[in-house]
């Protein structure tokens, strides 16, 4: 299976997409890896996101998405959960079918017990819960912080490097929401990953970034089909 990825968005996130797909597709005895990289703009994104212009950046992408068909890509992904913020715009005009990296999350709290979450993302992640796609999860949020956290969090995208100020205080921010009853916390933006790997935060800790890998390895693998990745939610998590 050639995936293709829409990266850039940002390059922290990407490489991080890259190495752990690599490592994933491995376990899962993918005999080749097929995989092509676009980049995007993580500027035009920050600048559509936050003034919620959802079709103008599913147009932005759309070219980026043209050009992995042209490739041989026979679907793609992009490497930013706060890019899905346009998922629904992007996936109506692209040329191929688009695995998103939101619509498995919740199936995959389900299927481990967790029934409340706490969301550390862009703002954008945070206000709207996860796009409003958890149905069987409940989902919070530091609603009084949610500025602070998604200007960090931008921040932190762009430099493509998390400061241990930065770092502390991501900590902090999920340390009181299991305060506020969360039973594990979301790493619901793509580079968060620079505040949390090799940390032990003392609470439990989901990063949405490998749900989305353990389901293009299993497409690189031919485990699943595209059909089951592209519309189907259930059993589709990291290391099944």
């Amino acid at each position: 299976m050639h995936i293709g990825l829409i990266g850039g968005i940002g390059v922290a996130a990407t490489v991080v997409y890259y190495q752990r797909l690599v490592a994933r597709a491995s376990e899962r005895g993918a005999a080749r890896l097929d995989l092509t990289f676009a980049h995007g703009d993580i500027q035009e994104l920050i600048g559509n996101n936050l003034a919620d212009r959802r079709e103008e950046q599913a147009l932005a992408f759309l070219p980026l998405a043209r050009r992995l068909k042209d490739a041989g890509c026979s679907c793609f992904a992009l490497t930013s959960l706060g890019a899905h913020f346009c998922a629904a715009e992007l996936a109506r005009i692209a040329p191929l079918p688009m695995v998103s990296g939101v619509a498995p999350l919740d199936s995959y709290f389900a299927s481990r017990g967790v029934r409340k979450v706490g969301l550390l993302g862009t703002r954008v992640v945070m206000r709207t819960r996860l796009y409003g796609q958890l149905a069987r999860t409940e989902a919070l949020a530091l609603d009084e912080e949610i500025e602070f956290l998604g200007q960090m969090y931008q921040e932190v995208a762009v430099a493509g490097v998390c400061s241990a100020e930065q770092r502390a205080a991501f900590i902090d921010a999920g340390r009181r929401m299991m305060a506020r009853g969360a039973e594990a916390i979301v790493l619901a933006g793509t580079d968060l990953n620079l505040a949390f790997d090799g940390q032990d935060p003392g609470y439990p800790v989901i990063d949405a970034l490998d749900v989305h890998v353990g389901l293009l390895a299993d497409l690189a693998a031919d485990r699943i089909s595209i059909e089951a990745a592209t519309g189907k939610a259930d059993d589709l998590s990291p290391g099944a």
